[in-house]
């Protein structure tokens, strides 16, 4: 049996807002449960206080069960971690430990190779078969094998880096469904995933004996994989939490019902509420006549106090609301000309013309190329003109290739960077961003600014820092910087991997209204439906268009 309980959980940020109230659910043995909510809601801080990340200022967590953790960063890794370290990190304490006493043991006898060395050494590797280590081998053979095509003895000391974002996340589910933990804590799984990847994940979630909690903005994922929904409704003093006891399909109908049912009730208790204030107030001036009504209005009055501290009803949550006004402009009639372009290891030459107007999905597998794709493109193509710069300042490595990728006059490129990873943002607050500008876009009045961000359901966070803002709000802060750039040509790399419901929503209409081209790497299959072409980057290196998605390549087949 295994499970997690979640009672009264409370939470204050550094700043001392709330972003938790009384949080409490249960995930039972067994049970696939999904959590959802706007961006910025406590997801994440939630998941974190779980795993015992973080600390509650108020309320307990209860588990049966050993604990495997996926935490968000899987699959943004861009350190010197190697596939070994990933393993390692969501591995049993005692075999953590015992690799890390290995490690230390054989760095020093390789600096000075003497006797007690040799004996840590020898120590360590006993220390490493009596915690399982050479098992724990055997068994990332099968996961690096799985997830990479190729055994552990090859892979395990690759640099993470080198490990598109679906890999690496494709690496550590493999490990944590084959794995021995119980209950699995799984913090935006299907982020940077491929559709198979998707399908595969939707399919090991329905069929795992494990209890399984994750948050996700998929709602096919969702859909496919959640016995029952736990949604963190946003409140002026906190999020709290509501628990739908089915699937996708009637969720929305059910969370309707809901709210209505507390908008009838609040209602009820402003009438009621209404009519003891009005009893009170008549049997005072009463009482200031007449003795003999003292004793009523004393007690008229103890009716109504009683009644406002048991309190109203449980408030509407706040209804989050997320506008995008992407603008464009104008700019030659091909935005893009491709000739006999190659991604240099990656994929094979090919040639593509974009149209100004074109709304085209980059499609394909991990590690396929489509990022470095719009990487090149960002940076302004193979020949860039002036007014090809970029109107953000990325740091972009450069894509080695061959052929030209030229961009059309007047096209400027603005990239959203998959894994958010904006260093000219780092340490500053949002406010600060937007009133400070930058050599690519003017500065505003903070005015100005602040309802900019209320237009993202930013204006809250408007004095965070950058990098303490969730994944979702940064990837909003994201948009509304395109927004403001002047780009004419939008470079999205899975923007609605972070994105609530609500607004990736609101994304989608903002390219509708867009006077511009869009080229943008998904393997979202709702958001993919709003597009009108699809590149497909194919398993044999082959790039080829195609009149509607296509969600079945698998990885790209090259020597590993």
């Amino acid at each position: 049996m295994s499970h997690i309980n979640i009672a009264d959980v409370e939470y204050f940020l550094p700043d001392g807002r709330q972003l938790l109230s009384g949080v409490s659910f249960r995930v039972g043995n067994g049970a696939k449960t999904a959590l959802i909510g706007p961006n910025g809601t406590g997801k994440t801080t939630l998941l974190r206080i779980i795993a015992g990340d973080a600390t509650a200022d108020e309320g307990a967590v209860t588990r049966s069960g050993t604990l495997g953790v996926m935490r968000q960063f899987i699959g943004q890794v861009r350190d010197d971690s190697t596939v070994r370290d990933l393993l390692l990190s969501i591995s049993p304490a005692q075999v953590r430990d015992a690799a890390h006493a290995l490690d230390a043991t054989e760095n020093a006898m390789i600096e000075r190779d003497d006797e007690p060395s040799q004996m840590a050494y020898s120590h360590a590797l006993a220390d490493w078969a009596d915690a399982g280590g050479y098992e724990m081998e055997d068994f990332w053979d099968k996961v690096t094998t799985s997830a990479l095509g190729m055994p552990f003895d090859r892979a395990k000391w690759r640099a993470a880096d080198t490990l598109s974002g679906g890999e690496q996340k494709r690496l550590v589910l493999e490990a944590l469904f084959a794995g021995t933990d119980e209950v699995l804590l799984l913090d935006e799984p299907d982020n940077y995933l491929d559709v198979p990847g998707k399908r595969w994940l939707e399919k090991t979630i329905s069929e795992s004996p494990k209890a399984v909690l994750f948050v996700s903005h998929d709602r096919e994922l969702i859909a496919n994989s959640a016995t029952d929904i736990v949604t963190l409704e946003p409140g002026a003093s906190g999020a709290t939490a509501w628990t739908h006891g089915g699937g996708l399909a009637d969720y929305h109908q059910a969370r309707e019902d809901r709210n209505a049912r507390f908008e009838e009730l609040r209602k009820r208790w402003d009438e009621e509420h209404a009519k003891l204030r009005a009893l009170v107030l008549r049997l005072r001036e009463k009482a200031k006549f007449n003795d003999g009504v003292a004793a009523r209005y004393h007690a008229s009055q103890t009716r109504l106090a009683k009644f406002e501290d048991a309190g109203p009803p449980e408030a509407i949550p706040l209804q989050q609301k997320v506008t995008v006004r992407l603008h464009g402009g104008r700019t030659a009639k091909r935005a893009l000309v491709c000739t006999d372009l190659e991604l240099t290891g990656l994929m094979q030459p090919f040639d593509t013309e974009i149209w100004f107007g074109d709304r085209v999905a980059v499609l394909g597998s991990n590690g396929s190329g489509k990022s470095h794709f719009l990487r090149l493109l960002a940076g302004g193509g193979t020949d860039p003109g002036t007014e090809h710069q970029p109107v953000e300042a990325l740091d972009l490595a450069p894509v080695v290739h061959s052929g030209t990728a030229v961009l059309g006059a007047r096209v400027r490129p603005g990239l959203f960077a998959q894994t958010h990873t904006r260093p000219d943002l780092i340490g500053n607050t949002l406010l600060a961003i937007l009133h400070l500008g930058d050599e690519h876009r003017d500065g505003m009045g903070r005015e100005a600014a602040s309802r900019a961000l209320d237009r993202y359901g930013l204006s809250q966070s408007a004095e965070q820092m950058y990098d303490d803002l969730s994944g979702g709000q940064q990837a909003r802060l994201q948009i509304l910087l395109l927004e403001l750039s002047g780009a004419t040509m939008l470079l999205l790399d899975e923007p609605t991997d972070n994105l609530d419901l609500h607004s990736a929503d609101a994304l989608e209409q903002g390219i509708t209204q867009f006077a511009g081209t869009v080229i943008a790497v998904t393997h979202d299959r709702w958001f993919a439906r709003g597009f009108d072409r699809f590149l497909v980057f194919g398993s044999d290196g082959q790039v080829y268009e195609s009149d509607s998605p296509v969600w079945d390549e698998k990885r790209v087949q090259r020597a590993r």
